[in-house]
């Protein structure tokens, strides 16, 4: 039936373990307690939904520090996540990319995507006005989870790393790998320095992440 999976997906995310990955989507993390409040239900039913969502592999846990109290663990959505929501529109893309490959060969794809990247890097170097350093790297990171991408920055051993935790275009990556070079070229015109992708999504990492020198 054409409507099955639709279907499915709004019963999904009509039940709650469905409402604690929206949650978790929305706010990045939270703890089991956070979840609990916002639902109104007891700490010990959204743990055991937690439980199920970390055994299935859409959610993992860390420990992290809020204020003098103890650790509390904290729940986020990992990449597998992304399958549970919604998808319809990387048909779509996937279909206009296959025409222009059957039209225009490799190079039309590639060209398509380098005038993307270069587009997306001239409107980011307006936003960057005034930044310098990791300041220009954060700014960036909030700029791709404005369009639905799960980032942050870190430190390591003096260099500055961004980390990409999700991929909008994870569906359509695998058969159309350009799609990853907008990314490449938006570093490459707006981060000064060199950038080097270190882990890949699209190779089973658990991160895209790209350590940026000075």
């Amino acid at each position: 039936m054409l409507m099955s999976h639709e279907m499915q997906d709004a019963r999904f995310f009509e039940s709650t373990r469905g409402k604690i990955v929206s949650a978790l989507r929305r706010r990045h993390a939270a703890s089991a307690v956070d979840l609990a409040s916002e639902f109104g239900l007891s700490t010990n039913a959204v743990r055991q939904q937690l439980l199920f969502l970390e055994r299935d592999g859409y959610v993992v846990e860390r420990s992290v520090r809020r204020g003098p109290t103890k650790p509390t663990l904290e729940y986020s959505l990992t990449a597998r996540a992304d399958a549970l929501f919604p998808q319809h529109y990387d048909r779509m893309l996937n279909a206009v990319l296959r025409e222009v490959r059957a039209s225009f060969g490799n190079d039309g794809v590639k060209t398509v995507f380098e005038k993307l990247g270069k587009r997306a890097a001239a409107k980011m170097q307006r936003r960057l006005q005034g930044r310098e350093g990791r300041a220009r790297v954060e700014e960036l990171a909030a700029s791709l989870r404005e369009n639905g991408v799960d980032a942050d920055v870190v430190e390591r051993d003096g260099r500055v790393e961004l980390r990409e935790h999700n991929c909008p275009y994870a569906s359509t990556v695998g058969e159309h790998p350009e799609v990853c070079s907008v990314i490449h070229h938006v570093l490459e015109q707006t981060i000064p320095g060199s950038a080097s992708q270190v882990e890949s999504l699209a190779t089973g990492g658990d991160a895209c992440r790209f350590e940026i020198t000075k």
